[in-house]
């Protein structure tokens, strides 16, 4: 685990929140995780599964706050290789440019793990917390987890929410090109504090929402924080080879049957718009939100809507 910050195991409050929230380790999957809980412990539990390379903490307290408002047992936490969670040390096989391009054609990607490894992780976590089953609210890359949990193990969820995700076919538009470098980490160079908080600036300004740009010094004093609390961009670069090696997940969406939501920016840069609509096609019962303006974020002026959104289909599971 990192050694950039500490975290408490017992329940604190903090003045600026309005929510107690706890601390705790829990052993899941043969690693050991980072996680967060607030609200009613006794509400219906809703897991929150962050995206590629990003923490726990990108998820913004006003939504999750939203959630324990609403009586929810909310639930968050570092993915393996990020964070405070498990930290692995394999070493990636090929340039990351060409497994980029193997993936495309869909040929095989050596990778120390997959998506589905990390859907069991998110089992895991539920197992060592006991909770028997969730809410499901993923973004980007947790979205993939998501839709894996939902078809892999039903039983363990009650609905989904998938913002910003894509069943991660070869067949749908690729990144924007000037994103796909910076995905790759080719060209990276420092990684002192002002470099990587420079250099994430940078990429946050091509993703970010066009209609609800954050103020750039909020934005930097986020990446601040985050640098300090964890900074391990080899478990970045092992995520985004497991995506490429866990290939379509096509076949296990279409399988999903709970009551499902799917939100997706029409000007996201980086997982498309038509990954929303084909998600939509495999899931024909859920519900879409296309949003004007919207990038690939968690803009503070639609944490309201996505909120609306999302409870309306865990309602509708009860």
């Amino acid at each position: 685990m990192s050694q950039s910050a500490v975290a408490q195991t017992s329940a604190e409050t903090d003045p600026t929140r309005s929510h107690a929230v706890n601390h705790r380790f829990v052993d899941a999957n043969g690693l050991t995780f980072c996680v967060e809980t607030r609200g009613n412990p006794e509400g219906e539990p809703v897991l929150f599964i962050m995206g590629l390379g990003a923490q726990m903490t990108l998820w913004p307290e006003a939504l999750l706050d939203r959630y324990a408002d609403e009586g929810y047992h909310v639930i968050r936490f570092d993915n393996r290789d990020i964070g405070l969670s498990t930290h692995l040390k394999d070493r990636l096989e090929g340039h990351p440019v060409a497994m980029m391009a193997r993936s495309r054609v869909g040929l095989l990607i050596p990778a120390p793990y997959t998506l589905k490894d990390m859907a069991a992780d998110a089992v895991g976590i539920l197992d060592a917390l006991d909770v028997p089953n969730a809410h499901l609210v993923g973004v980007s890359m947790g979205g993939m987890i998501s839709q894996l949990v939902s078809s892999l193990w039903p039983e363990r969820v009650r609905s989904a929410t998938l913002i910003m995700t894509s069943t991660n076919s070869p067949r749908l538009p690729m990144p924007k090109p000037k994103l796909i470098w910076r995905l790759a980490g080719v060209g990276a160079k420092g990684h002192d504090e002002a470099s990587v908080v420079g250099r994430s600036l940078d990429f946050w300004k091509l993703i970010q929402s066009p209609a609800f740009p954050p103020p750039e010094d909020d934005v930097r004093e986020r990446l601040i924080r985050e640098y300090r609390r964890s900074y391990h961009p080899a478990g970045i670069l092992r995520q985004t080879r497991a995506i490429l090696a866990t290939g379509s997940l096509s076949s296990l969406s279409r399988r999903i049957r709970v009551p499902t939501a799917i939100i997706h920016g029409k000007a996201d840069p980086l997982v498309r718009p038509v990954s929303a609509e084909q998600l939509k096609y495999l899931i024909p019962h859920a519900h879409l939100e296309l949003i004007d303006g919207m990038g690939h974020d968690l803009p503070e002026p639609l944490l309201e809507r996505f909120a609306a959104i999302s409870l309306s289909v865990i309602r509708a599971s009860s």
